[in-house]
């Protein structure tokens, strides 16, 4: 099942954010919202948007720390903003200061009135270049490795985390549910093993490339992540470069028969 793109608005009237709201979600979208900077600040993370819509909030430069906020975090700051701002005989209440404005990194720059349909076609435009992004699945029974390597990737604009799993079992499931690009698998897990979860995968994903990632860097690993299907081999010891080096790489099509070199 394809994954929703995810659009998260933030806007305190009432009205409009509802009729945003059921315009984008008439498009398949998953449309998360927010009435107050706290609230957005609260729920954002967790929601993790491809584009967020950020429209009026009261009272004055609410917007714009809320702004300045999700550019500061790690999660956030790479993530698009569209910014529709109040008209000018209500920007002292509830929109944009001048130096605010200055400052503003948006991908668009709306002002209302603003029919909520009118934003479709803007948002698809928006999606086509955010979809573009590696998707990526990590795979690894350690919570720590696992959150090490999506810090990495977070930080990357062509790579999208789209989940994560704690065994080769959950690793089938979700690459059917989520259709990653690249699966980042490590080898020695609980309940189904990579090497196994890897086999059953390039069988009925094949367009999804698989990365091994362990710590076993054994002929014995490296050969069997060959036969499985396996695109690649990367030591857990590897640089953050010849990760991310890996992704693109595979991503691409590229072939590694032995592990990339540290």
């Amino acid at each position: 099942m394809e994954k929703k793109a995810k659009i998260f608005i933030v806007d305190d009237e009432p009205e409009f954010l509802s009729a945003l709201q059921r315009a984008l979600e008439a498009e398949s979208l998953d449309v998360a919202t927010a009435r107050t900077r706290v609230e957005a600040q609260e729920r954002i993370i967790t929601k993790e948007p491809d584009i967020v819509i950020l429209g009026t909030l009261t009272p004055g430069r609410e917007a714009g720390s809320l702004h300045r906020w999700m550019k500061q975090n790690a999660i956030t700051k790479e993530v698009p903003i569209v910014v529709i701002d109040a008209p000018l005989e209500k920007r002292l209440i509830s929109g944009w200061s001048f130096d605010e404005g200055a400052q503003m990194d948006a991908v668009e720059y709306l002002t209302k009135p603003i029919e909520p349909r009118a934003l479709v076609p803007v948002i698809h435009t928006l999606l086509g270049a955010v979809t573009k992004r590696i998707k990526v699945l990590i795979v690894d029974d350690h919570t720590v490795v696992r959150d090490g390597i999506r810090a990495l990737l977070t930080l990357q604009k062509d790579i999208s985390v789209i989940g994560e799993a704690v065994n080769g079992k959950e690793a089938v499931e979700k690459t059917l549910q989520l259709s990653p690009d690249v699966i980042l698998m490590d080898i020695v897990m609980p309940v189904m093993n990579g090497l196994e979860a890897a086999k059953q995968i390039c069988k009925q994903c094949p367009q999804t490339k698989v990365l091994m990632l362990t710590q076993y860097a054994d002929e014995e690993n490296i050969v069997m992540s060959e036969q499985v299907g396996a695109y690649g081999f990367i030591p857990k010891s590897a640089a953050s470069s010849q990760l991310l080096n890996g992704i693109r790489g595979v991503n691409r099509g590229e072939r590694f028969k032995r592990p990339l070199a540290l």
